[in-house]
């Protein structure tokens, strides 16, 4: 018996141990599983944001969200908000969250077939390095400011009266006939439509980033679009003009035909002349450095010059009248041409009884060589010998050979007295003569043909110049 007892307390042991360690699996295992219900139900939530939309026609929950061509998320919840808008909840995904300031949210119809082609487009700003945008919160809402809806077709052509919807067909249809037979070379292009579209994109969001600038330009070509408007009839005439120019030179065709073929080698040899004229600039250089001081007053000159140029204008047209006229042997071009046997004669070196002799001009030139200190002392008389000229000649005269000009020396044999004008008596000219007239008077200084003027301007006598000032004429 005492055995059976101690069996008994040793299975009674063994039993209560059991039921312990079974217990604390148990509380194990509910630890386990409560541990997993937390981390399921208070786990990180998906990153959610909420955009509203004027309209968000035939738009369902499931469709994607896209960004830069690839899914980005799922529209979660399509509601209606109390002032008709639709708001649309947006679940992301953890590489585009959180959103920036700034994103902007686009429906899109991948397709017309099916609403499954519609989905949200988002585009999100870059980053500026060095100044980081502020986020949008989890939760955070878009608003319509930042979106944009979908327009279906139906929508665009509902716009239209019936005659534009019969002219958009018959476009439609005119296009169809232009491209019939070339549809892989549309296709080829189309594929550059992309491409375009984000270029144009990103130059409209560049003008319009400086908005008051634009608005400056926009009124400044309203307003030059009004001028021109209020000018209409002005126009027209130009207008007019312009298509007789364009006739004109349409009339033309053959020679602007010849000009353009000829165009490419002038531009060749304008392009060489450019090239060698590069080396005559710096050749010019100093000139133009030298002309500084000068440059003040040429201007002045200019200035003056500018009414003579004005007035000088039926002169010029007359010169190139001159130069050159329609006919034969009536201008300078063509007697130029019946020079050019002549030059050989007064330039060029010949053969004269059988030894070289040089032509008219150059002996001309060496013989004056010999005449300049001659030619430099009666210079200072010129004045004197066109006076001489014009008190004692008459000029305006004509003959066989051309303009003449006669003159001939008198003396006065002539008194008067008692107001009657009577000859001299020959017995008394000697003695007059000896007393009204002055001789030996060959030194006389330039400029004294005149008695001396009171300013003391003539006689003029050149600086070393060897004549005497007391040498003038008779009288007072």
């Amino acid at each position: 018996m005492g055995a059976r007892v101690e069996s008994t307390q040793i299975e009674q042991q063994g039993g209560g141990g059991i039921g312990a360690v079974g217990r604390a699996a148990i509380a194990a295992a509910l630890a386990l599983v409560a541990l997993l219900a937390v981390l399921v139900l208070t786990g990180d939530e998906p990153y959610t944001v909420k955009a509203r939309f004027q309209a968000a026609t035939q738009m369902v929950e499931g469709n994607l969200v896209q960004s830069g061509g690839r899914k980005v998320g799922l529209v979660k919840q399509i509601e209606l908000t109390d002032d008709g808008q639709a708001e649309l909840t947006l679940e992301l995904d953890d590489d585009v969250a959180p959103l920036r300031e700034g994103t902007r949210a686009t429906l899109r119809l991948a397709s017309l077939s099916s609403i499954v082609g519609r989905y949200v487009d988002l585009q999100i700003p870059e980053e500026t390095p060095g100044s980081p945008r502020a986020t949008i919160a989890d939760g955070g809402v878009l608003p319509t400011a930042s979106t944009t809806s979908a327009v279906d077709i139906d929508q665009l052509f509902s716009l239209f009266d019936d005659r534009t919807k019969r002219g958009l067909r018959d476009f439609i249809r005119g296009n169809g006939t232009l491209y019939a037979g070339r549809e892989a070379q549309a296709r080829a292009g189309f594929q550059y439509l992309n491409p375009t579209l984000i270029a144009s994109q990103r130059l409209f969001a560049e003008v319009n980033r400086d908005t008051p600038l634009l608005q400056r330009f926009l009124l400044a070509n309203a307003r030059l679009v009004t001028d021109i408007a209020e000018r209409s009839a002005d126009l027209s005439a130009l207008i007019d003009g312009l298509a007789d120019t364009t006739g004109a030179i349409a009339t033309e065709e053959d020679d602007l035909s010849r000009a353009i073929a000829r165009l490419p080698d002038f531009m060749r040899r304008s392009n060489t002349t450019f090239v060698n004229l590069r080396s005559a600039l710096d050749d010019v250089e100093p000139l133009l450095e030298e002309s500084r001081p000068v440059t003040p007053k040429l201007r002045r000159v200019l200035a003056q010059l500018r009414p003579l140029a004005q007035t000088a204008r039926p002169v010029v047209r007359d010169l190139s009248t001159t130069i050159r006229r329609d006919g034969k042997d009536n201008d300078l071009i063509e007697l130029g041409r019946a020079v050019l046997p002549f030059r050989d004669q007064v330039v060029a070196t010949k053969v004269r009884n059988g030894q070289e002799r040089p032509g008219t001009f150059p002996t001309t030139a060496k013989s004056l060589a010999g005449s300049r200190e001659h030619l430099a002392f009666l210079r200072p008389y010129a004045v004197d010998l066109t006076g001489w000229f014009d008190d004692f000649s008459h000029s305006g005269v004509y003959d066989a050979n051309g303009s003449v000009s006669r003159n001939a020396l008198t003396v006065n044999a002539f008194a008067l007295a008692d107001g009657v004008l009577q000859p001299i008596p020959p017995a008394l000219r000697d003695a007059l003569f000896q007393t009204t007239a002055s001789v030996s008077q060959n030194n006389r200084c330039p400029g004294s043909a005149e008695r001396p003027a009171a300013d003391g301007s003539n006689p003029y006598v050149p600086e070393g110049f060897d004549c005497d000032r007391t040498q003038v004429p008779p009288g007072r």
